[in-house]
Formats: C-alpha cells, sequence, structure tokens
C-alpha cells in the first residue's frame, strides 16, 4: 500500500493524520495547543510549541498506523491561515509569539490605510478587504514593535512566514523558506493575478521582499524532512490553507462546486475557476489550492459563530450538559415555534459586516420552552450559512455563471442530522455530507499525492471521493424563501439604533 501523511496545524490543536491512496483515515494524533492572551483582542501562539507538537503527533501517527517513515510517498502541510510568524535566518528561533489570525492590534494600521483611500487597491489585487485579520499588517507590527527587528529585516537576517512556511523551515532544517498561493493570498500582500508579492503593496506597509518566502503551487516539491526527525526523508509535496485545503479534499475541482465546514464558524468557499472575480454581495475573493501554476480562484465568506453556539446553550445557559445533546434537544419540538436567534456575540461576518451587531433571541411567548431555543440555535447556523450561499450566488448570477447544484459540508457540527436537513430545506439544493468528514487534512494529502505521482490528476481524486449521506429539501421554495425573510427580519433588529 501507498501511504500519505498530512500535518493539520490548526489554531486550538497540531494534528497528524495517515492516509492511505484510497484515501481513507489509517492512524491520527492530536496535541492540543495552549492560547496566548497577553491583553484584551490579542491572541498568540509560541511558534516553538507549534513545531514541538506538530512533531510529536507526526511520530505517534506513524506509530499508531505500525508505519515507518519509509511507508510514507509525501508529507501534505494544511495550517491555520493568516498566522504570523518571523524568525531568525541564522537559527531558526523565532524573535516573537506568532500573532494569531483572530488578532485584533494591528486594527490602527487598517484604519489609517481605509482614511489614506488604499482600499479599492489592495482588493483589486488581493482580493480581500482591509482587516486585521490578514497576514501584511501583523508583520508590519512586529518589524515596529520587537526590538532590532526592523533593522536585521533589512539586513536579511530575518524571514517571514505563515504557519506552513514555518514549519517547512523547521522540517528542512531552514533549506526551504516557501509558502503556497493558498497561504500567500491571505496576506494582504500578494497579487492574486500574477501569484506573486506585490512591490508596490510591500511598499505600502514598509515590509522589505528579503523577508518574504517563495510561492509555489499547492501541490509542489517543498523539499525534503531531515531524516533524523522522523527516521527517513520524506518529500514534502502539498501545502494549502485550512479552508482552501478542504475545498480540494471535498473534490470542488471546478467552478459553481461549493463546500461549507461547521466548526466553531463557518467557512464556506465556491470554486470560480481561473477567473478573478470581485463580490459585489460582501465576500472574499481568494487563492484556491492550486495543483498547477494555473491561476484559481475562490469565493470564500466566514460565519463568526457557528457551532460555538451550541457551546454557548452549554456553558452560558446551561440548557444542556453536552454538545452532543443539542440534536435530541432541539427534535423534542416539531419547529422553533416562531423563536429566531441571531447570535451575533461578536457582530456578523459575511455578508452583512456589522461588528456593532449583538445577539438577540426573538419571537418568544409564554408556549416557549428550552426546547424551542436550542431549536432556533442550531437553526441559526443553518440561516447564517444560507445567507452566504445566497450572496454567493448572487455574484455567481452576475457574472453569468450557472447556480450552485449541491453544497458539500464537513466540520464537526455536519454530524447533526437535523441541521443538515434545515440547511437542505433552506438551500432548496441537496446537501451532502461525505464518508470522510476530515477533508482538511484530506486536501493536503491529495495535494502531495498529486504532486508525487500517487495520483495521475484531480479526474482521479473526484472519483474517490464518497458521499455518506445525502440530504435532500423537503420545503417549496415559497416556504424556505419566506423563513430567509424571518430571518433577515431578525438581523436587522440586532443592529441598536
Amino acid at each position: 500500500m501507498t501511504y500519505l501523511l498530512a500535518l493539520d496545524q490548526g489554531t486550538s490543536s497540531s494534528r497528524s493524520i495517515v492516509f492511505d491512496a484510497d484515501g481513507r483515515l489509517v492512524a491520527q494524533a492530536q496535541q492540543e495547543l495552549p492560547q496566548i492572551f497577553p491583553r484584551p483582542g490579542w491572541v498568540e501562539h509560541d511558534p516553538m510549541e507549534i513545531w514541538r507538537g506538530q512533531l510529536a503527533t507526526a511520530r505517534q501517527a506513524l506509530s499508531l498506523a505500525g508505519l515507518k517513515a519509509g511507508d510514507i510517498r509525501a508529507i501534505g502541510i494544511t495550517n491555520q491561515r493568516e498566522t504570523t510568524v518571523l524568525w531568525h535566518r541564522s537559527t531558526g528561533q523565532p524573535i516573537h509569539h506568532a500573532i494569531v489570525w483572530q488578532d485584533r492590534r494591528a486594527e490602527a494600521t487598517c484604519a489609517q490605510l481605509r482614511e489614506q483611500g488604499h482600499e479599492a487597491l489592495i482588493q483589486s489585487k488581493t482580493g480581500l478587504l482591509i482587516d486585521a485579520y490578514f497576514s501584511g499588517t501583523k508583520l508590519k507590527w512586529l518589524l515596529d514593535n520587537v526590538p532590532g527587528a526592523r533593522t536585521q529585516a533589512e539586513r536579511g537576517e530575518l524571514a517571514f512566514g505563515t504557519i506552513d512556511s514555518w514549519l517547512i523551515w523547521q522540517l528542512t532544517g531552514g533549506a526551504v523558506h516557501a509558502t503556497d498561493v493558498s497561504n500567500a493570498s491571505r496576506t494582504m500582500l500578494f497579487n492574486v493575478h500574477a501569484n506573486q508579492w506585490d512591490a508596490e503593496l510591500l511598499a505600502l506597509l514598509d515590509i522589505p521582499a528579503l523577508l518574504m518566502p517563495a510561492v509555489k503551487p499547492s501541490s509542489s516539491h517543498f523539499g525534503e524532512v531531515r531524516p533524523e526527525l522522523l527516521g527517513q526523508a520524506i518529500p514534502i509535496g502539498g501545502v494549502a490553507g485550512d479552508q482552501q485545503s478542504a475545498l480540494f479534499g471535498q473534490a470542488c475541482f471546478k467552478a459553481g462546486m461549493a463546500k461549507n465546514t461547521y466548526g466553531t464558524g463557518c467557512f464556506m468557499l465556491m470554486h470560480t475557476g481561473i477567473q478573478f472575480q470581485l463580490s459585489r454581495n460582501g465576500l472574499l475573493t481568494t487563492s484556491a489550492a492550486q495543483a498547477t501554476a494555473q491561476t484559481e480562484f475562490a469565493m470564500e465568506g466566514s460565519v463568526f459563530v457557528g457551532g460555538a453556539v451550541v457551546q454557548w446553550l452549554r456553558d452560558g445557559l446551561h440548557a444542556i450538559k453536552g454538545s452532543a445533546e443539542v440534536e435530541a434537544l432541539a427534535q423534542s419540538v416539531p419547529d422553533s415555534g416562531g423563536v429566531m436567534m441571531v447570535p451575533a456575540f461578536t457582530g456578523l461576518g459575511a455578508p452583512y459586516w456589522k461588528p456593532e451587531a449583538r445577539g438577540t433571541i426573538t419571537g418568544l411567548s409564554r408556549g416557549t420552552t428550552v426546547a424551542h431555543v436550542a431549536r432556533a440555535a442550531l437553526e441559526s447556523i443553518a440561516y447564517q450559512s444560507a445567507a452566504l450561499l445566497l450572496a454567493m450566488g448572487r455574484d455567481a448570477a452576475s457574472a453569468g455563471a450557472a447556480p450552485l447544484a449541491e453544497l458539500r459540508v464537513d466540520g464537526g457540527a455536519c454530524v447533526n442530522d437535523l441541521l443538515m436537513q434545515f440547511q437542505a430545506d433552506l438551500l432548496g439544493i441537496p446537501v451532502i455530507r461525505p464518508a470522510i468528514t476530515e477533508t482538511t487534512a484530506l486536501g493536503a494529502a491529495y495535494l502531495a499525492g498529486l504532486s508525487s505521482g500517487v495520483y495521475r490528476g484531480t479526474d482521479e481524486l473526484s472519483s474517490l471521493w464518497r458521499a455518506d449521506r445525502t440530504f435532500l429539501p423537503t420545503l417549496s421554495a415559497d416556504r424556505a424563501a419566506g423563513l430567509m425573510a424571518r430571518w433577515e427580519h431578525a438581523v436587522r433588529q440586532t443592529v441598536q439604533e
């Protein structure tokens, strides 16, 4: 048998998964990653902790699978996106903690860029809105605030990278400083049309070009793991940011195919092919994972509070003792009884972009029970995702594309049958849950398998994708539209006049 090893470095944990050539999960290992909160709104990770944890899980996954390094054809890496690391080239040691994607310390720089009128320039080159979410302004903060950093950077002594670049550097012993197009496209410094760092954007943020990693297609040779780390040299053959990797793992290779990941938040991506298209409906344009040098794009939207609303039911309301209880509680009533919940605990993300919004529960009556509230909470995840997909549909229609035929789903909450059925009802299209829901890691493994000759092309990968269950819509289009109208009314009530 041929095996592939995926390193899945996430915000809360580092995981390693061994897959066979048919895409079946053989073994996995996981290690939690401590979160560091120096100030309100600041979130950091220890880069060395990330590296140690990721290496430990790789070794453990191989051991659990009963395999040696020589049994692994190639390694794929997928990672939390936008998280920023700056390190010494000579020692491989970071000069500061990693600044995590959730961190908001660079908001002042973003506000200045907006005031100076750079929004159109940045969006046209990168597909992104100006936001502290992305890596560029985090990197600027490090250069401006870590003593000696800017001088060292200008002398070529430092290296910048997102987590994929950091892991590649450590795995190869500093022999390779590289990233892939999907991670580069989340920095606000990368021209997605040309697939290269943009000199004008680097100058705008006063970032020396010497810091930047080489950018490769997502399925490429990214060097070899040092033999002493896992027992033998293994090629690194695939790299992609987590959401683009999940799109690839779901075999969404063609324009008009979409996936939604139901995690703490929800991330929806629709492949748009080789055409760059800016959204008119509050979405981001991003580079898709690319198997060749050909540019490919996706529209992306994020829901801030997805599965986290279930955690709130458990920890905030104490309505349930464990997250697994929510489906049975919600199913104990035939519907939400007119209750509508908008979980805007931290504002509303795409397509609304209302940071000032706050959560509401409306439609309460004397007959309302905790089961109705639980059902409304679950349904809120589907409503928010439906609003995203409708926005994507409007963008697609304006570009003359065909309407979406199905939605492929993954992430922890996709195991909830009630939620998936309601999602299909709102969208009026099939919602399909795959046999393997670890699609983020699977995408990285597939990318590595392509570059190392395990697979002949994406057609072969499409044939490996298998459905576990398909949820077909049961509501009429008029009924679904009526429910979405009620949702939009509830959203308007979250913003205080």
